[in-house]
């Protein structure tokens, strides 16, 4: 018999899971909801301050008490206890997990991150101004020192400071913010320790693609070389996807517990190691056969120019990311970024690649700053009209879009996207930020706008998308949307196909009619 022991999120307690656990116990398991010390669970008389520790120290109790249950002991393998944690509780499972690797059998990641050694579960707070929060009152608190103190639960607009609420009723989400606790500033301060003993249990994550990457873009990220992500490839670690918001347990818990089932058993998508003698997706060719061209290279910047003397218009191509820093090649030298380069160039444009600092979803600031600075520079060069430029965005170099979309310089002829993010996914903890697309729209004028969709998108990026397309027909904005029905995230080395193809040229003719018309 499988053994699920469920560990609920910030501000939430056993409640949660009752759904799921019904469905789970009809399946014949065996199931345990943790209660979280002030978060379902009693807070002892006299006792300190809540922290982690005390978190883990009530997982361990439930571990503890099934082992007991079946004469076991915490020595030897139980084989069948699934540990599942969901968003902030996936800290104190691991902290238990790796006081009890030998007993248990996988650990859920349900819509969580990946805690780290040493590093506190503040950081894996979306929400830049929740952060902050946190840390002025545990500064100024209560006198009860660093770890004293609580974060008074969201109010019912503010959830979504947390993830997505995809999926959730209103029946359900007036529930949520009713039962909702005080979280212990300590739980979300204390940084994690662990061994290293629980590297060695099989995981599996469960994403909720209404809040964050799928499985598809899991294995992009991987190519990519960050290295956080590295350990996700092993053949220990499996995924599933649930189309839904960061609370499963309440948006489709009878798909959660079918999920969960299937992941007790082993099942669900492996990623493929970056190492695997394959050629990653970003790498592969262009899926337009360009002849190649020289380039000149200075600092961060490559220019493609064409033939005869010039001034040119120029297009400066802008990859996305986050890239990690120490990803090879860096993005100017991918064929995408490369191809498209050399095809304007072969029509009289300058093509310009360029690698930006954006290595997180934080560096949206110095990633700005490094394109404005090419810009700049390609606009000095004699060879280039600087009154005639394109500025052409890629998938999570989108959100950049939003500094050029509000009050556009008269140099700007146009803006392309290739199936961009356009505005703050739910995870980022972004809600406020000046890099939001949809929000800067109104302001464009009448600068032109060329968005190719991808058709096969994944569910997180197409709302913002669609989000973007709306806020157009509202206000008037002068885009042009170019479909690529069976297209996908990065469709141009991922699927060398007719359609595509038609959709890269009528994305760069409808860019370069806009700077040489």
């Amino acid at each position: 018999m499988t053994v699920f022991i469920l560990v609920a999120g910030a501000f939430t307690g056993p409640h949660v899971w009752r759904d799921t656990a019904a469905r789970l116990t009809a399946e014949g398991a065996e199931v345990h909801t943790v209660a979280l010390t002030g978060l379902g669970g009693p807070v002892a008389d006299g006792g300190g301050a809540v922290d982690l520790e005390t978190h883990i120290a009530d997982v361990l109790a439930v571990i503890d008490s099934v082992i007991d249950s079946v004469g076991d002991s915490a020595a030897e393998p139980a084989g069948g206890i699934v540990l599942v944690g969901h968003d902030y509780g996936i800290h104190p499972v691991l902290g238990a997990a790796d006081r009890r690797a030998r007993s248990i059998a996988r650990i859920v990641y349900l819509d969580s991150g990946m805690p780290q050694d040493g590093v506190p579960a503040l950081a894996a707070v979306p929400d830049q101004l929740v952060r902050e929060e946190v840390a002025e009152r545990a500064v100024a608190g209560t006198g009860e020192g660093p770890t004293g103190g609580e974060l008074p639960p969201p109010a019912r607009d503010a959830w979504p400071r947390w993830g997505s609420t995809a999926g959730l009723s209103e029946a359900a989400l007036d529930g949520l913010t009713a039962l909702a606790a005080p979280q212990p500033l300590g739980t979300l301060l204390q940084p994690l320790r662990l061994t290293g003993a629980v590297a060695e249990v099989p995981a599996t994550g469960v994403l909720c693609t209404a809040n964050g990457p799928g499985v598809e873009m899991l294995q992009i990220m991987v190519d990519v070389g960050t290295p956080a992500l590295a350990a996700l490839a092993e053949a220990r670690v499996t995924f599933f996807e649930l189309p839904t918001g960061h609370w499963p347990m309440l948006s489709c818990p009878d798909a959660l517990a079918g999920t969960l089932i299937e992941a007790a058993s082993g099942g669900g998508h492996l990623l493929t190691p970056a190492e695997a003698g394959r050629t990653p997706a970003h790498l592969r060719p262009f899926l337009l056969d360009v002849p190649e061209r020289s380039r000149e290279r200075t600092g961060n910047t490559d220019l493609y120019p064409p033939d005869g003397p010039g001034p040119h218009p120029a297009v400066v191509f802008v990859h996305g990311g986050p890239v990690p820093a120490e990803a090879k090649p860096t993005p100017r030298d991918w064929p995408t970024l490369t191809g498209y380069a050399r095809h304007v160039a072969g029509q009289g444009v300058v093509g310009v690649t360029l690698d930006h600092r954006l290595h997180a979803v934080t560096d949206y600031e110095q990633a700005a700053a490094d394109v404005a600075d090419a810009v700049e520079r390609v606009r000095a060069d004699p060879r280039v009209d600087a009154d005639r430029v394109a500025l052409w965005f890629f998938s999570g170099g989108g959100p950049i879009t939003a500094e050029w979309l509000t009050d556009p310089p008269v140099w700007l002829r146009c803006v392309a996207a290739n199936y961009p993010i356009l505005a703050p996914l739910p995870g980022w903890g972004l809600t406020g930020s000046r890099f939001h697309p949809v929000r800067a729209l109104s302001r464009a004028g009448d600068l032109p706008v060329v968005l190719v969709r991808a058709g096969r998108e994944s569910a997180e990026i197409a709302a913002t998308v669609e989000e973007f397309v709306t806020e157009a027909a509202r206000c008037g904005a002068n885009l042009e949307i170019i479909d690529v029905p069976e297209g996908r995230h990065g469709f141009e080395t991922l699927d060398p196909v007719d359609g595509a193809r038609e959709a890269v040229h009528r994305a760069v003719g409808a860019v370069l009619a806009r700077l040489k018309g």
